[in-house]
């Protein structure tokens, strides 16, 4: 039993719940909140973790510096891998848990249980600092319950400490269903939180010698007969993810304001209140720096742009300022949040602009380029004829940042194509300005929406313009898919069995069929009874032959104005995704 955590044990501590991750591994995947076959939270989570795992190693030899402990060290080592290895919301989510740990122990002679606490709650506000809409019964939910119990035990005893933490989470997992419907009716708990709850097993069997008594899953309370048992979705993250189940509302606010800021703490937090009374969609995040005043990546939408960099003024220093002014409607989506330009920080100062200008006007020139997330080698085929540089699906943050940096240019667009890839996207926007690389994030969340945001790049345009006109042509895009459903589950569109045919329009269960070929015929008949003037289908790895040839001849008889498109995108799991512009 340990006294203390040392860097030794920090060691064990990620080998030990990255064992735990891989051995759950396949139970979170087949898991997930929607009947669909693309659950990969236990993937991405190994993954992070891996990334950890082999940043500790690799660096435990290097010089900590005179102000971080061996055991500060450490963890610094792990939270930086795993911030370049995240994966999805999770893994993202993850990565700032363990940038909380090391912010709070780095200099801390000695981890004692108190200090353990305390460090417990760096974590998880951490956490939640990184998420512009925190929901409740997730992951964050998981983390805050661990670092409570943590403080109440008000103990030196670090495996007293440790095994509070880790029942609380257990116990916080197991009612999360009661904090969101949508767990409840599907009758399954969050997957990130669970986790969570095997990182913190690992830590409490780290500390205590003994193997952790809550390793198994844990279901919701109060399940009706014949109801599917509980299972583990994903849940938490940041606003955009597909299984939100309070996706983000309309910003009534005309501008997006972004900047880096050199401040202290206290002053960050004082400017977070500023602008939270200034607009929406509000993120602020540290880089965890402690060899030099910490950089703070902040976003917000506002109407008085003043007024917003002011703030920022006061606070301390920012630099690399971007105004963007967004369209009065988005085509097809109105003024959806969720949907705006997230945008790199351009050089600027730090002086006072009124609401209207820009500060950083950029010109026209060949340096610019497209990085695409593309599952599938038809789709790949797809986005480097349209010259994007193509990652595979569900990468990392490094996956990106390396795609980012190897186009060489200076101002770079990225195309995530997935909720999930989106908050890795955004990790990767920080660590390539850090390179002095401007980027933008226009969320995409299908490839049909990829495809209509680069058919409008004009590289005579202003990059803001032409960023912005990207992310008004990808929200004009209506995107669904058609799969196979994977388990029994209670959707909008009534209770869907194992193998029947799904057909999702952004990203929500509609129709339900045996049929597929039906069942695409009437995907795309539904989708086209909102209007629409061109169809864009791509055929996955799972498409069967004669597939696209019977829709042409559909959309030829019932829809005969239509332009319609067929590529074959190889894409997995969905034998056909369907775009309508």
């Amino acid at each position: 039993m340990l006294d203390t955590l040392d860097a030794a044990a920090v060691r064990r501590w990620c080998s030990g719940g990255l064992a735990a991750l891989r051995r759950h591994q396949g139970e979170i995947d087949d898991l997930n909140v929607y009947p669909v076959p693309d659950g990969d939270t236990g993937t991405n989570l190994v993954l992070t973790l891996t990334s950890a795992q082999q940043a500790l190693l690799a660096g435990l030899e290097t010089d900590p510096g005179r102000e971080t402990t061996p055991h500060g060290h450490a963890l610094r080592l792990m939270a930086r891998g795993a911030l370049l290895g995240a994966r999805g919301n999770s893994g993202v989510i993850v990565s700032q848990i363990l940038r909380g740990l090391a912010d709070s122990l780095a200099q801390v002679p000695a981890v004692g249980g108190r200090e353990l606490a305390a460090a417990l709650r760096t974590a998880a506000s951490a956490a939640y600092a990184a998420v512009a809409e925190p929901a409740e019964g997730t992951l964050l939910t998981v983390a805050a319950a661990a670092a409570a119990a943590a403080e109440r035990s008000n103990s030196d005893d670090l495996r007293s400490v440790t095994g509070a933490a880790a029942a609380a989470a257990a116990d916080a997992l197991a009612r999360t269903p009661e904090q969101l419907p949508a767990l409840a009716r599907a009758g399954v708990v969050d997957a990130g939180g669970r986790g969570l709850c095997l990182l913190l097993d690992a830590l409490a069997e780290t500390v205590s010698g003994a193997a952790a008594t809550s390793a198994e899953p844990h279901a919701p309370p109060a399940r009706q007969p014949g109801d599917p048992a509980p299972r583990t979705a994903e849940l938490a993250g940041p606003a955009g993810q597909r299984s939100d189940p309070a996706p983000g509302e309309a910003s009534g606010y005309a501008y997006e304001v972004q900047y880096l800021l050199d401040a202290e703490p206290a002053a960050v937090d004082r400017l977070r209140a500023v602008l939270a009374g200034l607009g929406d969609s509000l993120v602020v995040v540290g880089d965890g720096r402690v060899d030099g005043p910490a950089t703070w990546n902040v976003h917000v939408h506002v109407d008085d742009v003043g007024a917003a960099i002011e703030a920022g003024v006061v606070a301390g220093r920012p630099h690399r300022i971007t105004v963007t002014r967004f369209a009065d409607q988005m085509a097809g989506l109105g003024t959806r949040s969720d949907l705006c330009v997230a945008a790199a920080p351009a050089d600027g100062g730090g002086s006072r602009v009124t609401a209207g200008q820009d500060t950083a006007v950029q010109s026209a020139g060949p340096d610019r380029a497209a990085v695409v997330v593309a599952a599938g080698d038809g789709l790949a085929q797809l986005f480097a004829g349209e010259g994007a540089t193509v990652v595979a699906g569900n990468p990392s943050t490094a996956d990106l940042v390396g795609a980012i940096s190897g186009t060489h240019a200076a101002r770079v667009v990225v195309l995530p194509n997935d909720p999930d890839t989106q908050a890795v996207a955004n990790l990767a926007v920080a660590e390539a300005a850090q390179r002095g690389i401007r980027v933008s994030v226009v969320p995409t969340r299908s490839p049909v929406q990829a495809l209509a945001a680069l058919a409008v790049r004009d590289p005579e345009r202003r990059f803001d313009d032409d960023v912005i006109a990207m992310a008004e042509s990808a929200g004009a895009c209506r995107y669904g898919e058609i799969c196979q459903a994977s388990r029994e589950a209670l959707t909008v569109a009534g209770r869907c069995r194992p193998g029947d045919v799904l057909g999702l329009v952004e990203g929500e269960v509609n129709l339900i069929g045996t049929d597929l070929l039906a069942t695409c015929r009437d995907l795309i008949d539904r989708m086209l009874g909102g209007g629409g003037e061109l169809v864009t289908l791509l055929l996955g790895a799972g498409a069967p032959a004669g597939l696209a040839d019977a829709l042409r001849a559909h959309l030829a008889a019932r829809w005969p104005f239509v332009e319609t498109q067929v590529h074959d995108g190889g894409q997995p799991n969905y034998p056909l995704v369907v775009g309508v512009e």
